[in-house]
């Protein structure tokens, strides 16, 4: 099944380690990481909007669309392999993980996606996020995969 994760902004200082995860994650899925241009300017509305425009500009018909947002729905390491598992058995091309910049993604966007993933209750910067994403996207195919890598309760 073909992954996309559509991240606002450049990997910062977080780069090397994130590579390291997408690379790993690669090897289970069909991953793509699309970078899209960060919005400029003070006020969020507009930011988050225009944000918005270049994710919608990468997305491709036919998957299913996954906000990454801290309001989203929990998942374990397990449940989430297990929900990834399941998409890849129905008619949707893949999935677009969708991880916004500075101020988070647009509401707008956040309601045209299917799901609403939480990485955490914590709000964290989006580098940290498209890390943890990786790292989960990596531990979901290593528990699909009947892998040593994931040590907790599958």
């Amino acid at each position: 099944m073909k992954i996309s994760v559509v991240v606002v902004g450049r990997a910062g200082s977080l780069g090397s380690a994130i590579r390291e995860y997408e690379a790993r994650a690669a090897r289970y899925w069909r991953l793509e990481v699309v970078e899209v241009r960060q919005g400029r300017g003070s006020v969020a509305d507009d930011v988050m909007r225009r944000e918005a425009g270049n994710i919608r500009a990468r997305l491709r018909r036919g998957f299913d669309r996954v906000a990454v947002t801290r309001e989203g729905r929990r998942f374990s390491s397990a449940e989430l392999a297990r929900w990834l598992e399941g998409v890849a058995r129905t008619p949707a091309k893949g999935v677009h993980f969708l991880v916004g910049g500075a101020f988070g993604l647009d509401p707008d966007l956040k309601e045209e996606c299917g799901l609403r993933l939480s990485l955490s209750s914590f709000t964290l910067p989006h580098d940290f996020a498209r890390l943890v994403l990786a790292e989960q996207l990596y531990r979901a195919g290593t528990i699909l995969g009947n892998q040593p890598y994931h040590k907790g309760s599958r």
